[in-house]
């Protein structure tokens, strides 16, 4: 006998793992007295390098949005200068420009992968354009061969948001490993987590310096501070978590890609995500479409499966970040407004189980062939 959706637990759409050997490694750095930035940090950068950064220096922040904003910063962005983004994205992507003086200048979108047009990109390009910021969303990398060439064409600095792309990969090399620099989010719903942070790839030793001088009051030596900078650091108890997570990942991803490819198989009636040849898809979200959807449609989608079926999902972005309030802007990006109304993102969490999994097929199966 079926036991009724009603009296079932709810499937949360995203859950931090925390185990014994996180808490151990947070006990182990308390008895340690060392709890600012110290030894964990240090080895957490270069074992974060090793796996995820193609070996490139890395530098551990507090946030993610931390990283994007050090980041801009330290890449030399001016006051009036613009910087390509997309707009469907967290609104830290654009923020990080515009708190660090900049203008974000909106473009359209990939409606299959939700990345970054690189055509829309190259019409956006002005006399003021020094840089690009591409976002591999959802865990799916952004074209990366086609924005490095446009790059290169006009002499502009390319920053990636990774911030949802751990171990993703274009053409087999890791995200974070192309443009001048890369921010990694550490907060704890992404594929891994330090409990709160960032971490911020370098192309270079210089600009790893900068961000180094950035994130601590502009100082590498106490009380020699040679540019004004922020606290912007790290904990060593962040960092020992951050560690531990980093020898889970791998299978921790391979878990996310195997609940995808089993919703592929089997969900109906809706447009499940796209991944192009050249790229290994890390699925930080696995994001359906329901084709030709209002928003209110698609938010009714949502309410069924939460309420009906205690399936967790959520709507990753509704608004675009051009018509935020904090930006207010009328701009004709209608890849990016159509795939705001209709985008859906279900449970892939390494915590979901096999009878999780067919849980969420039957129950967007459902609602699919309800027309909720």
């Amino acid at each position: 006998m079926s036991t009724p959706s009603q009296d079932l637990p709810m499937i949360p759409a995203a859950k931090p793992i925390i185990g014994t050997e996180e808490r151990e490694a947070v006990d182990r750095v308390l008895a340690s007295g060392m709890i600012a930035q110290g030894p964990e940090v240090k080895a957490f950068e270069e074992e974060f390098s090793a796996q995820l950064a193609g070996g490139r220096e890395c530098v551990a922040v507090n946030s993610g949005t931390s990283g994007q904003h050090l980041g801009m910063l330290a890449a030399g962005l001016k006051p009036g200068d613009e910087v390509i983004v997309p707009s469907f994205t967290f609104a830290a992507t654009a923020n990080s420009v515009a708190v660090s003086g900049g203008v974000p200048v909106f473009v359209d979108i990939d409606p299959e992968t939700f990345c970054i047009d690189p055509e829309a990109v190259r019409g956006a390009i002005t006399e003021r354009t020094v840089g690009i910021q591409p976002v591999h969303l959802y865990g799916h990398p952004a074209p990366m061969d086609q924005i490095m060439d446009i790059a290169r064409e006009h002499g502009l600095w390319v920053f990636e948001d990774a911030a949802q792309a751990h171990g993703a990969t274009w053409n087999g090399t890791q995200v974070g490993a192309f443009g001048r620099g890369a921010m990694y989010s550490l907060y704890p719903t992404k594929n891994m987590t330090s409990g709160e942070g960032g971490m911020v790839a370098c192309e270079d030793v210089e600009l790893a310096r900068v961000v180094r001088l950035l994130r601590n009051q502009g100082m590498e030596t106490q009380y020699a501070n040679e540019i004004a900078g922020f606290n912007n650091r790290m904990t060593d108890i962040h960092a020992a978590i951050g560690r531990v997570q980093l020898t889970k990942l791998g299978q921790w991803t391979k878990r996310r890609q195997e609940l995808a490819a089993r919703f592929d198989a089997e969900l109906q009636g809706v447009i499940t995500p796209v991944v192009r040849e050249q790229a290994t898809h890390v699925y930080h979200q696995y994001t359906i479409r329901i084709e030709g959807a209002t928003g209110e449609q698609r938010d009714r989608f949502a309410t069924a499966l939460r309420e009906e079926h205690k399936v967790g999902c959520g709507v990753y972005y509704p608004t675009p970040v051009h018509r935020l309030p904090s930006y207010g802007l009328e701009l004709d990006l209608p890849v990016t407004e159509q795939v705001a109304r209709e985008v859906l993102s279900l449970p892939v969490h390494p915590s979901v189980s096999d009878e999780d999994a067919q849980r969420v097929i039957d129950a967007v199966n459902t609602v699919a062939k309800a027309g909720a």
